[in-house]
């Protein structure tokens, strides 16, 4: 039998049965039942893409920010430190090499002492030639510093571009202190964490957490720039990502990528901040 709709929604049909005439009638809300899994997906998809738009919106909205290493990242002043070192070493009758000084650099003084001259200092002992040691370095460093390739311009770029900076460092704050004040940077940074606001040093994540705190930025919005595979080790530890810079050579570009640098560079003079805002 076919069966044709009539224009009020009944289903005629002539059987073979002598002609009789059946009918059914189909209920409007049969097909709102039948195409409600439809719907229902439909709104599904609506709402996740509205989510979604949202949760994109609002990171690109979010806070973002960059923590900078000091020493072999915003200058260069390696040289000074080892000679300070070497110095020390004299001063009590220790030998100290350039495979010391490489092995430990990033390190704060410490972890350096008692692993370099020796585990039979006291605590203030070790202080004390801590400070001996940097008080040669600042003798030195305080005749001038320049800013390493690019560093200028890019300070500068992310300030502009509504990025926030700090300094997280293994370097004692009277160092920190005399370097920006030196280069006319402290401008740029909005917080400075140095050794003595740490407990543990580099690989561990404490300096750059600390630094992403003071900011007000949650550390998956957070760049390191480094030039120590120990401080790649504790950017990617802290959940940043992080640049590592060769220019000084203290450590080769295999040696950054292997501590898990998700950028590596010769010069900062090679990053800018489309660059940087791509990483998170």
């Amino acid at each position: 039998m076919r069966e044709e709709p009539n224009c009020t929604g009944v289903f005629a049909g002539r059987a073979s049965d002598g002609g009789r005439v059946r009918r059914s009638r189909v209920r409007l809300t049969d097909y709102l039942d039948f195409f409600a899994p439809l719907r229902l997906c439909v709104n599904l998809i609506g709402a996740a893409l509205t989510y979604n738009h949202h949760m994109n919106t609002s990171e690109k909205n979010e806070p973002w920010a960059v923590l900078w290493d000091v020493d072999g990242t915003l200058v260069d002043t390696a040289e000074l430190h080892f000679q300070a070192w070497c110095a020390l070493a004299r001063e009590i009758d220790k030998p100290f090499t350039r495979a010391d000084f490489a092995g430990t650099f990033g390190w704060r003084n410490p972890e350096i002492i008692p692993k370099l001259f020796g585990l039979h200092y006291t605590e203030q002992q070790v202080l004390e030639l801590g400070d001996r040691k940097e008080d040669l370095y600042r003798d030195e460093a305080q005749k001038g510093v320049s800013l390493l390739p690019g560093v200028p311009g890019l300070l500068a770029a992310i300030g502009a571009a509504g990025g926030k900076q700090a300094i997280g460092s293994s370097a004692p704050r009277r160092n920190i202190d005399l370097i920006l004040r030196n280069t006319q940077t402290a401008p740029h940074f909005a917080a400075v964490v140095a050794m003595e606001d740490t407990r543990r040093g580099k690989p561990d994540p404490e300096v750059f957490l600390l630094g992403a705190k003071a900011l007000g930025v949650r550390p998956e919005r957070c760049i390191v720039l480094e030039d120590a595979p120990v401080g790649v080790q504790a950017a990617k530890s802290a959940g940043m990502r992080a640049i590592g810079v060769t220019f000084v050579a203290h450590h080769p570009a295999e040696k950054l990528r292997a501590a898990g640098a998700d950028l590596v560079v010769t010069s900062l003079d090679q990053v800018n901040v489309d660059r940087l805002k791509a990483l998170v």
